[in-house]
């Protein structure tokens, strides 16, 4: 039997996932889970890099993170969920991997630097922060991935992964997996707010597990088309994120378009738009919530798929790192098994 190729996929946990995360990668987890041997990774340790002053708080966010992902229908049976912190060997294979970038190559990486601008980190960067790149390789190398699926803005870390995996194989031994990049096709959803990013603290997300009227409070104060003063007047679609979620997640395209018709005519008003959004949206979170009711106050449960998710993890990065270590030449005689 021809064996699955592998991907590796992840989230820092902050907390509660939004729409955004739906729709730039949860929908394609769910459908890779069937082809491919997956493995979800909770990055609790580069969360630490713009968190470490309240560490306390990845607990709870990790098992809200779980929540979302078991809501939306990763099935922790196909699709392996661990959580980083709790993979020595990732920890290891990245102090491996530090020797061979240099600090030079990590401050031109174009995500990292875009990262540090939106952190304000220019003046006071902490070193995990600039090397989050190399502890990223070694969580897709400890699994031997293949594929990495992420956006265009994520391509160059993939790009320093793929660096550093040709000179360990070329400086020792061909030992790790060259992983290749899965770009998605999605555009991003942009905030609630127009912004092009949606997030957490940003104020600008609906998330998964926000309840009915939540999630219309939130659309009704959506950005819309700041030319557009009256309802008559004629509006803009194109950059109006009222349509762009619209397109997402309202399954009548046939109503959409007529709104978009109606709307550049000037004959259908802000706020009718919005409310077939709410109703579209609400659909669409029914089930998702439904399906997150059932662990809300089921710790124990979050935990044991942790364990459960870990556990075969670390099997797997533990062979890795065998390998690895005989490639070094490190793998001494006196080492612990």
């Amino acid at each position: 039997m021809k064996k699955r190729k592998r991907i590796l996929t992840g989230d820092r946990p902050t907390g509660r996932l939004h729409l955004g995360h739906y729709v730039g990668s949860l929908v394609n987890r769910v459908k890779l889970q069937e082809d491919y041997e997956t493995f979800i990774l909770i990055a609790d340790v580069q969360a630490l890099t713009d968190h470490f002053e309240q560490p306390g708080i990845l607990l709870q966010n990790i098992r809200e993170v779980v929540r979302d992902y078991l809501a939306v229908g990763i099935n922790p049976e196909k699709s392996t969920i661990l959580v980083q912190s709790m993979i020595p060997e990732i920890a290891e294979m990245s102090l491996y991997y530090l020797n061979l970038v240099t600090v030079a190559r990590l401050q031109r990486n174009p995500t990292v630097k875009d990262e540090m601008k939106q952190k304000g980190f220019e003046q006071n960067l902490p070193a995990g922060f600039l090397v989050y790149p190399v502890h990223q390789a070694a969580d897709i190398t400890a699994f031997q991935a293949d594929l990495v699926p992420v956006g265009k803005d994520q391509l160059p870390m993939i790009e320093q992964t793929v660096e550093i995996v040709r000179r360990f194989n070329t400086l020792y031994k061909k030992t790790i997996v060259e992983p290749k990049a899965l770009v998605g096709e999605v555009a991003r959803l942009p905030g609630t707010d127009g912004q092009a990013k949606m997030g957490k603290s940003l104020g600008n997300a609906i998330y998964l597990s926000d309840g009915a009227k939540t999630v219309e409070k939130k659309v009704m104060k959506m950005y819309t088309d700041p030319t557009r003063l009256r309802a008559t007047d004629p509006g803009h679609v194109e950059g109006n994120p009222v349509f762009t979620y619209h397109d997402a997640f309202n399954p009548d395209k046939e109503e959409v378009a007529a709104l978009k018709v109606r709307y550049e005519k000037g004959t259908v008003g802000d706020v009718e738009v919005k409310r077939r959004l709410v109703e579209a949206l609400n659909l669409f979170l029914a089930p998702i919530r439904e399906r997150r009711a059932k662990y809300e106050q089921d710790d124990k449960k979050i935990d044991e798929v942790l364990i459960k998710g870990t556990h075969r993890a670390r099997t797997v990065a533990r062979e890795t790192m065998r390998r690895v270590r005989g490639a070094m030449q490190v793998n001494y005689p006196f080492s612990s098994p």
